[in-house]
């Protein structure tokens, strides 16, 4: 079964994988259950109690416009947008911006869950950070909308974004001086520095001023954690943080 496909129609008594991903958009919905695979009695009544919020008929049984509705979040955000004249770096935080109006989060442990799975194409676990896979799949969505080139490979590690963006000429640092606002343009990537050959965390900019930045960002939280939980948008400082223009 994937993200937004319903494999078979599940009920109660069933325990396989499947069920595992129903338990998880239900409690992602508000209706919160054990993910633990086993299509029980709990589940069965929070899955009817959804059915009646979205005024689907009150069966208890996971068929597909039950499913349909329960991933309805992930469907809003993978939603094309029109182009309107906007250029990559734009479209980018389009993109950002509508994955993050849907409020994607982990769920049933650290650095997993369906947003989780679809930002590190089917990945996840403690080892598997997610912020650069999210912010390499919003520009691949709108390098996609385009039809224009990816100006950077796919990846879900931020050593690896800042490695290309050299490679590419596309890096911009500020280890040694200001970094040169003029080209950390909307669209951009931000890298959270560790240590000088070494990043923790990245994410997507949204808006430049003269003293910060503003980001939305995955693997994160209110508090700006790097192993946080979800897709936030925050205010920072350029203080430890290197780019990768677009």
């Amino acid at each position: 079964m994937s993200e937004v496909e319903l494999g078979k129609v599940m009920r109660r008594g069933e325990e396989s994988s499947g069920v595992r991903r129903i338990q998880e958009w239900l409690t992602l919905s508000g209706f919160a259950v054990a993910i633990d695979g086993d299509f029980g009695p709990a589940t069965e009544a929070a899955l009817k109690r959804f059915q009646a919020k979205v005024a689907l008929p009150v069966s208890g049984v996971a068929d597909a416009a039950t499913f349909e509705r329960l991933t309805g979040p992930l469907r809003a955000a993978l939603a094309t947008i029109p182009p309107a004249g906007r250029t990559l770096g734009a479209l980018t935080v389009a993109y950002a911006a509508q994955h993050l109006r849907q409020m994607p989060r982990e769920v049933g442990g650290r650095n997993r869950g369906p947003w989780v799975r679809l930002y590190l194409d089917g990945n996840e676990g403690a080892s598997f950070c997610w912020s650069a896979g999210f912010a390499t799949f919003c520009l691949n969505q709108a390098a996609r909308t385009l039809g224009t080139p990816m100006p950077l490979e796919r990846t879900f590690s931020s050593d690896l974004l800042a490695a290309q963006g050299r490679a590419r000429e596309r890096f911009v640092s500020s280890l040694s001086a200001p970094p040169d606002r003029a080209r950390i343009r909307p669209g951009s990537l931000f890298l959270r520095r560790r240590t000088p050959g070494d990043w923790s965390h990245s994410g997507i900019v949204t808006e430049v001023d003269e003293e910060t930045f503003q980001t939305i960002e995955a693997n994160t939280n209110d508090e700006g954690a790097h192993e946080g939980y979800e897709v936030c948008a925050r205010t920072r400082g350029f203080k430890n943080v290197d780019f990768v223009v677009l």
